[in-house]
């Protein structure tokens, strides 16, 4: 059985590419390049990989270990045929929060997650026995877009209440830095701008800290008191090897039903990601969709089954490929086993766990935008058209009641709120809508484009 773990050497002497040259997923560098690739999409990677696990209360050094664990499993479900990271998803960042502001613990989190992850490989298994069409049907772009955005900027009383308010000028200033970075860096520095924001973070919280000493406001908890900006004493007492903390799940319907609607966003972004490596790399990965977004929701399950959190493909690492011209799976196992290294490294996880609450605040605000505005970018790529009343009404209905967290009571002890029930306006209303609408409003573009006909037609 191929699980594509063999390569061949690029060149023949595998040293540095000849321009213009593209070192193709089955190839691969000479292993001491190999491996200072791997260590560059570990840095990609970093930047939010290690900032969602802290958002939703989890541990980053878990976090870190499980997407190598999550990266090798989808290495060799795809049989080496799709060069891609599995790190941390930012999408569930807002559901966490969610969650535990109903009382939920980390447990209950992961337990939410879980299920999800077992969602998104079912769906990976229809997309694989039935084809592409079934998303476009279920998940239109106007659909799919409209959820992507309430869960977004559902996030913003986050940011508003509980970081910006620790420190908020340290947060304008990271806030302006990252801002900076994003637009204005070039290259491989302007994918890890959040990383970059948050090393600018520690140094001006350090500063502060000199110049200014304690500072009177909030802490995490919400109580203000007089703390310092950044607090490392965590980091000495941390060891320099051993294993991050394990927890099992918990199952509580309340939680699942907020997290359920980020399958939505996961199978927008397993296939918007698929297409694109395959554009890349020249090579039609149409067929290995589903087993994409299969092996994404296998590597969630594992993760959130010992207390980590989700994972998904990174668009960061992808970026990395385009500016290299290097798509050898070889690099992502080499990034799979630095992720495992550090995944052990306990003084790693306290140095995340201390960044500051004002610059959590600064990041957070661009970070959440740019989710909620991935929406839009959906219903732009696909040409949506809300002047149409059968769009504009039910994603309105939707948005408003996903970012109000506008909530609805069923029973004395079960109600819907916020993502849940936005994104069940958002779906169920289009649905209905659509069955009544006369036939000039129901002309839409699918989801996926062209491009993964050729997947349906094999499996029609």
């Amino acid at each position: 059985m191929d699980l594509g773990v063999r390569w061949k050497l690029h060149g023949g002497d595998g040293r540095t590419p000849a321009p213009g040259a593209v070192v193709r997923p089955d190839e691969r560098l000479s292993w001491p390049r190999t491996a200072g690739l791997g260590a560059q999409h570990v840095v990609a990677m970093f930047g939010a990989s290690f900032v969602a696990p802290v958002l939703m209360g989890l541990d980053p050094n878990l976090a870190i270990m499980m997407s190598g664990v999550a990266t090798v499993v989808f290495l060799l479900a795809t049989r080496g045929r799709v060069p891609s990271y599995l790190g941390c998803s930012l999408s569930f960042v807002g559901v966490a929060a969610v969650i535990r502001a109903q009382g939920g613990s980390s447990a209950t989190v992961t337990g939410a997650v879980f299920v999800v992850g077992a969602a998104l490989f079912l769906v990976g298994l229809a997309v694989r026995r039935f084809g592409a069409r079934i998303i476009h049907a279920a998940m239109p772009p106007v659909v799919t877009g409209a959820v992507v955005m309430l869960i977004g900027f559902n996030l913003a009383p986050v940011t508003a209440s509980t970081y910006w308010p620790q420190d908020q000028w340290t947060a304008l200033l990271v806030m302006l830095f990252t801002g900076l970075a994003v637009v204005c860096l070039r290259g491989f520095w302007s994918r890890i701008a959040i990383f970059l924001g948050l090393v600018f973070g520690y140094g001006v919280s350090w500063v502060f800290d000199l110049v200014f000493g304690r500072i009177h406001s909030v802490d995490a908890s919400g109580k203000p008191t007089d703390h310092w900006r950044l607090d490392l004493s965590g980091v000495a007492e941390a060891d320099w090897i051993g294993l991050p903390t394990l927890h099992a799940p918990s199952f509580e319907w309340s939680a699942i039903l907020v997290a359920l609607p980020v399958v939505i966003a996961l199978v927008a972004e397993n296939a918007g990601h698929v297409k694109a490596v395959g554009e890349m790399t020249g090579d039609p990965l149409d067929d290995k969709l589903g087993t994409a977004i299969a092996a994404d929701g296998v590597g969630s399950m594992l993760s959130t089954a010992v207390g980590g959190p989700p994972n998904t493909t990174y668009s960061e690492n992808i970026g990395v490929m385009a500016a290299t011209r290097v798509y050898s799976t070889a690099a992502y196992w080499a990034a799979a086993g630095f992720a495992l290294l550090f995944g052990v490294c306990p003084k790693f996880g306290a140095v995340v766990a201390a960044i500051p609450g004002g610059v959590l605040g600064g990041i957070t605000v661009i970070l959440y935008g740019m989710i909620g505005l991935l929406g839009a970018q959906i219903w732009l790529n696909a040409g949506v058209d809300l002047r149409n009343p059968l769009n504009l009404v039910p994603t309105a209905a939707g948005i408003i009641i996903g970012v109000g967290n506008v909530s609805m009571k069923i029973t004395d002890t079960f109600s819907l709120s916020g993502i849940a029930l936005g994104t069940l306006v958002v779906i169920t209303g289009y649905h209905a809508l659509r069955a009544f609408a006369p036939p000039h409003l129901k002309t839409q573009r699918p989801l996926l484009d062209e491009g993964t006909s050729s997947y349906d037609e094999a499996n029609s």
